[in-house]
């Protein structure tokens, strides 16, 4: 960048490069976002988008008239540059930077035009001003050829002779150099022609690109549907086999349980035919038992005898008592007033004895 060029904008995008061997795929430029700016070179009246980063510049493309900003997407636009012999694309964060970046550019681009137009118009001053310069040296030539020749002029004609003759040679000097410019534009006119048809190529391959991108995108869009479609009868499927397997599990746990309950009630027949075989010895038992009940039946009915004899003797013997009783009560009665006579005897012998 020379000194005298400017930044007249600035944004921010991720750079691309056309894949020079296949001229559709893209090809990164910048590993991040970096820094898009438009320059301008006042000593040259061009215009220039630049880019760089770090230390490597990733786009120096001088603006011309012919180049066109196309937007590919919402967020995606290109140019061709047909001096770089390659087409850059732009991917911007938002639609709005897009549409300032494509605004700045076709602002750019009339000003370049009107920069061309003018460069153009003086080089037709320049052309037709040598052109008349040209008209007028037959003239002059004509001049000599009838007074004679230059040196006879300079010796006949004097000092107004002399410039009209450096004047010629100044003007056919201008002459050639106008021939030379336009041999100059012709040839870059040209090199404008080709490089205009060959960006017509890359603009009509870029179209092709974008169909066969959107068939491509299309495509992978059907795939992306049909993915989810798998994906979810997949995740129905695997609902279904967790569903299963939960109740596998739990028939799991029912068979153990089961399986405990059947060792639980083997445990018991065993136990029970273990007792089987004692039923035998049992019912010997069970028997010696009841012959012994049985005797045992009889000398209870021998007892019970004997226990109402032994009741009647008691009953007898409480009969004999109660009249034991009674007559010692009378007896008791007897001895009592006895006594009570007995003790009225001493009480008069006392009495007695005191008198006396």
């Amino acid at each position: 960048m020379g000194v005298m060029e400017q930044p007249i904008f600035t944004t921010r995008a991720h750079v691309f490069q056309i894949d020079p061997t296949t001229k559709k795929n893209w090809v990164p430029a910048s590993k991040q976002a970096v820094t898009v700016s438009y320059f301008y070179d006042s000593t040259r009246n061009s215009y220039r988008i630049i880019s760089v980063d770090g230390s490597k510049v990733i786009i120096n493309s001088t603006i011309t008239p012919n180049m066109t900003f196309t937007k590919t997407s919402q967020k995606f636009g290109q140019w061709a540059d047909s001096r770089a012999n390659t087409v850059f694309g732009l991917g911007f964060a938002s639609e709005q930077q897009l549409a300032k970046f494509a605004e700045k550019f076709q602002e750019v681009k009339e000003a370049a035009k009107l920069a061309r137009d003018k460069s153009q118009e003086k080089m037709e001053t320049s052309s037709n001003h040598s052109q008349e310069s040209g008209r007028e040296t037959p003239s002059s030539t004509q001049a000599s050829s009838i007074n004679g020749t230059d040196d006879e002029k300079i010796s006949h004609g004097g000092p107004e002779t002399a410039a009209l003759i450096t004047e010629n040679d100044r003007l056919k000097t201008a002459v050639e150099q106008s021939n030379a410019n336009a041999k100059k534009w012709e040839t870059e006119l040209q090199t404008l022609r080709e490089s205009n048809a060959r960006l017509v190529d890359a603009l009509t391959e870029s179209s092709a690109n974008v169909e066969s991108w959107k068939k491509q995108l299309n495509s992978c869009k059907e795939e992306s549907e049909t993915l989810r479609e798998k994906i979810s009868e997949l995740e129905a499927q695997c609902a279904e086999a967790s569903a299963e397997k939960e109740r596998n599990a739990q028939l799991s746990a029912r068979v153990q349980e089961l399986e405990t309950e059947l060792q639980d009630k083997e445990q018991e027949l065993e136990n029970l035919r273990k007792q089987a075989e004692i039923i035998p010895q049992l019912m010997a038992e069970c028997e010696s038992i009841t012959e012994k009940l049985q005797a045992a039946d009889v000398k209870n009915k021998d007892l019970e005898e004997r226990i109402g004899g032994l009741q009647a003797d008691i009953e007898d013997s409480q009969s004999k008592q109660g009249n034991m009783k009674g007559e010692l009560k009378k007896f008791m009665d007897i001895l009592d007033g006895k006594i009570d006579e007995l003790h009225e005897f001493r009480q008069g012998l006392s009495r007695l004895g005191v008198d006396n």
